[in-house]
């Protein structure tokens, strides 16, 4: 059972996404607040396994919230799904900073919710299809690449580990990083894997975050 807690200032949208999650039965909402600090309570608390964060919150924004939350010293962190309108990008990049494992637009239709929700509890982060590209190119261009770490990063990872990364972050899934690269997707993830071991990274998300900091990606 994939443990949810909903994070919003807004009554009628916790209750919105309530509804949609209680209808599935690998998903159960064990909590809801509307404030940041509340969130950071009952994460420690309730221990969920995804939480689905607002961004702007009146009494605590979601941003302060995920960093509380992920830098804990928990040795096994919730999942944080950031759920935005996408017209707070600062506060979309800063929490992919911070570490949470993607977003998804607050009209984004149930199923992908419920997928949202599934993928972050099975390890996978995610940004929503529809806006991929733009955050990435945006994100890069708000956070200039250290001209040194490109050097950095090609001595820490193989030329195919590398050249993986790179088409990773072009937004590429591994069936289509695959087929670029006459490979298998089983050896894509494998390759991933390593990557994100040796990186430090928790997921896809965060790894497509760092190739852009390090310069292995321009926009």
């Amino acid at each position: 059972m994939i443990r949810v807690l909903l994070v919003d200032d807004q009554s009628v949208v916790r209750a919105g996404f309530r509804v949609i999650l209680d209808m599935v039965e690998d998903i159960e909402v064990v909590g809801e607040c509307g404030d940041g600090p509340a969130a950071v309570e009952l994460a420690g608390s309730l221990e969920p396994d995804v939480i689905c964060m607002d961004v702007r919150m009146p009494r605590g924004d979601g941003l302060s919230a995920t960093r509380r939350i992920l830098s804990g010293g928990t040795a096994d962190p919730p999942q944080i799904l950031i759920v935005t309108t996408f017209d707070l990008d600062e506060y979309v990049f800063g929490a992919l900073e911070a570490g949470a494992g993607g977003f998804v637009l607050k009209d984004t239709d149930p199923d992908d919710l419920i997928d949202a929700v599934r993928r972050l509890a099975d390890g996978y982060g995610l940004v929503d299809q529809a806006v991929t590209r733009r955050v990435m190119t945006e994100f890069a261009r708000r956070k200039p690449a250290n001209p040194d770490g490109a050097a950095q990063a090609l001595d820490l990872l193989t030329a195919r580990e590398t050249e993986i990364t790179r088409l990773l972050a072009q937004g590429m899934s591994n069936d289509e990083i695959g087929r670029e690269l006459f490979i298998e997707t089983s050896t894509v993830k494998s390759h991933l894997g390593r990557v994100m071991t040796k990186i430090g990274a928790r997921d896809r998300v965060q790894t497509v975050v760092w190739a852009y900091q390090h310069g292995l990606v321009r926009p």
